[in-house]
């Protein structure tokens, strides 16, 4: 199938980042936003990231203006009718995203695939609001959407062998590795990696060693990236502990019962990078000296 126009629903950090990633590799694409003032932000902080990114060298000056001159944001949701496919890529709230797939069914023809962007929520329930479940399916992006090679594509229970086989060919067209999950709970990434971060927080929690310390053990000895507690932070830690409490849900497992040194932070409101602290220091993207142990509770 060949894809020239992309829908996306969704104009936040997972939206845009999609969108991104879609039009570098020469698809058009419509980020559909909930007013054209949230789009026209959407676009402010588009622009604000590829300007982040000349600034670091990761792409050229031309790049970045091709890259603007293909994502078209909108708030007219009639304007995703005219998209090869739709991503819907809205916050992670169940019930958000089931009002998203029925309008979705409204507006679109009636063989168009519709995508949910999700790295815990059942892809049955959120296809069953389109009205054509048969032809929804989940990709699960892991960030940075721009590098990060693997996409979790998900089938529903009534996810057809068709419905899959073009979610395959998109993601394969922007030139990532994908792996089929068959809907579980966390899937495979989320849940693999709660209880690893779930336990760091414990360390740090009970004293053994500080975040820094905790970090640094696992980001050398095991050759990651990054460590646990700093990826943590940059993905925000409200939105690990709802990982960590939907999985705790669904599966009634301790190892996935959030840390309390957590709900700690989430409660201060020292979400991670998003709002300068969390279990490090932060100003903008780039970490400060960390906060030790005795200072983080």
């Amino acid at each position: 199938m060949e894809f020239r126009r992309l829908g996306i629903v969704g104009g936040g950090t997972m939206g845009r980042s999609i969108a991104e990633k879609v039009a570098s590799n020469g698809i058009d694409v419509v980020v559909h936003e909930v007013s054209e003032e949230a789009a026209e932000s959407s676009r402010e902080h588009l622009v604000a990231s590829l300007d982040e990114e000349l600034r670091k060298w990761g792409i050229t000056a031309s790049e970045a203006k091709v890259i603007l001159s293909r994502i078209r944001f909108t708030a007219d949701i009639a304007a995703l009718a005219e998209a090869d496919m739709l991503i819907e890529a809205v916050t992670e709230d169940l019930e958000t995203k089931k009002r998203v797939m029925e309008a979705l069914g409204r507006t679109c023809p009636e063989d168009r695939v519709f995508l949910t962007n999700t790295s815990t929520l059942s892809i049955t329930e959120i296809a069953a609001a389109s009205g054509r479940p048969d032809r929804v399916l989940g990709v699960h992006f892991l960030p940075p959407v721009s590098r990060n090679p693997i996409v979790e594509v998900v089938r529903g229970i009534e996810t057809s062998d068709a419905t899959y086989a073009t979610a395959m060919e998109l993601v394969r067209a922007l030139d990532k590795t994908p792996i089929e999950v068959f809907e579980y709970p966390g899937y495979v990434a989320t849940r693999a990696i709660v209880p690893l971060l779930n336990e760091a927080m414990h360390i740090v929690l009970e004293g053994v060693a500080s975040a820094e310390d905790v970090d640094t053990a696992l980001r050398l000895g095991y050759q990651f990236q990054m460590g646990p507690l700093e990826y943590c932070d940059r993905v925000g830690l409200d939105k690990i502990m709802a990982w960590m409490e939907h999985l705790f849900h669904e599966l009634g497992d301790v190892k996935y019962r959030p840390c309390p040194l957590l709900r700690k932070l989430v409660r201060a409101g020292h979400l991670g990078r998003r709002t300068g602290r969390g279990f490090f220091a932060w100003e903008g993207p780039r970490r400060v000296p960390a906060h030790r142990a005795g200072e983080s509770r």
